[in-house]
């Protein structure tokens, strides 16, 4: 398999994409940085944290005038610092990118497009096991068809369907989150666990049926105010998820589970909330022995607003001191057979997956086993220390 080129990761447009993410410097931990053409710059000074920058008022405007007053430091050269990321080919004594996320919650949204929406109905119905999934899948199509589509979730039409559904005997509690009022909302992975752009992603060794979900996140601050976007691998072990749902946290909140990156694309003049809404997402596998899938959706197709996602993971019931990272939910997911007709798609060790779109750019990653990938041992402790021992914590 041919070695990818990781510096691929920009914006179409990255000239004039405001970008933020966190390198980690070896002998002094993570950086705060804004990645420009002309390279990487430390904002330290403005925020310690990633978390503590979408906490400014106007923020994107306060990094543009930091970087314009020349208090920022540059770092290193952009280009040197992503093609060090690839954790599989990595020097250790140089900087690499890391999750632009630090002290965020990382929160996700599921069943929120109508195509996911009937995988996981599937993956309910054939209890977690591959081999039936192409059976049920013909079956639940037949009975609901194209039906959800046209329906706003919470509506009159909606609790009309369900009706319909329940009479059928095909309703679903993956149906009760995808069109009824209450989006499902979970905590993904815990703060400061995610990986960046290049690593390896893990999957729980012990799942036999998985696969990646790309997806937009959101970042917001404490205020509940979205104030940019990145991409993200909400990594998922359609099997296990499929036994019970009950096992959502194990499905979706392993060691190195949940990648975000490559940078966070704050909002200004040039790209808000409205591009995110009009953005098509592609993604691409490759294995190591040639197979290959790719596929692309538009986040038009989403059933409920990403504000309203966002309104319903935080607000006066429930607040995130330190902001939020909120995945959108997933577009699609990968049903082309891999291992023989019926069986739908699994990862394998070893598997490269990218995940694009022109205004965000190319996040991408390996994948392993769980308990292969790089333990996570640096949490909101060790950061503390490092904040503190560069004089960073006021």
């Amino acid at each position: 398999m041919t070695a990818p080129d990781l510096t691929h990761c920009w914006p179409e447009d990255h000239p004039h994409a405001l970008l933020i993410g966190r390198i980690w410097q070896p002998g002094i931990g993570p950086i705060l940085v804004a990645a420009t053409p002309e390279g990487l710059w430390d904002l330290s000074r403005l925020a310690p944290t990633s978390s503590a920058l979408l906490e400014l008022q106007d923020v994107a405007a306060r990094v543009r005038a930091h970087l314009a007053s020349g208090e920022a430091t540059h770092l290193d050269s952009a280009e040197a610092v992503i093609a060090n990321s690839d954790e599989s080919a990595r020097d250790g004594n140089k900087p690499w990118l890391l999750a632009p996320c630090d002290l965020q919650a990382v929160k996700a949204s599921g069943v929120t497009f109508v195509a996911s929406m009937l995988e996981r109905v599937i993956e309910e119905q054939a209890r977690g096991d591959a081999s039936k999934a192409e059976a049920v899948r013909k079956a639940v199509v037949a009975v609901i068809g194209d039906n959800l589509r046209a329906v706003r979730p919470g509506s009159p039409e909606a609790a009309q369907l369900k009706e319909v559904l329940l009479a059928q005997g095909v309703w679903s509690q993956y149906l009760e989150v995808g069109i009824g009022p209450d989006a499902e909302i979970f905590t993904k992975a815990q703060p400061m666990s995610a990986v960046g752009h290049g690593a390896w992603v893990g999957l729980h060794p012990g799942s036999q049926w998985n696969n990646p979900e790309p997806e937009v996140v959101l970042a917001a601050n404490s205020r509940g105010e979205v104030v940019g976007a990145t991409l993200g691998n909400d990594v998922n072990l359609r099997d296990f998820e499929g036994r019970s749902a009950l096992l959502l946290g194990k499905a979706k909140d392993n060691n190195a589970s949940c990648a975000i990156g490559p940078f966070i694309r704050l909002f200004d003049g040039d790209f808000g909330i409205d591009d995110v809404r009009r953005c098509d997402l592609s993604m691409r596998v490759d294995g190591p022995e040639g197979f290959s899938l790719s596929g692309s959706s538009s986040l038009g197709q989403i059933s409920r607003d990403p504000l309203d996602l966002a309104a319903q993971a935080m607000g006066p019931y429930h607040q995130y001191p330190d902001g939020m990272m909120l995945f959108l939910g997933t577009m699609f997911a990968p049903t082309q057979d891999r291992h023989g007709p019926g069986q739908g798609f699994t990862h394998v060790v070893g598997d490269t997956v990218s995940i694009s779109t022109p205004r965000l750019g190319q996040l991408f990653n390996r994948v392993t086993t769980s308990d292969q990938a790089a333990p996570w041992t640096y949490g909101v402790s060790a950061l503390m220390r490092d904040l503190a021992r560069r004089g960073l914590l006021a």
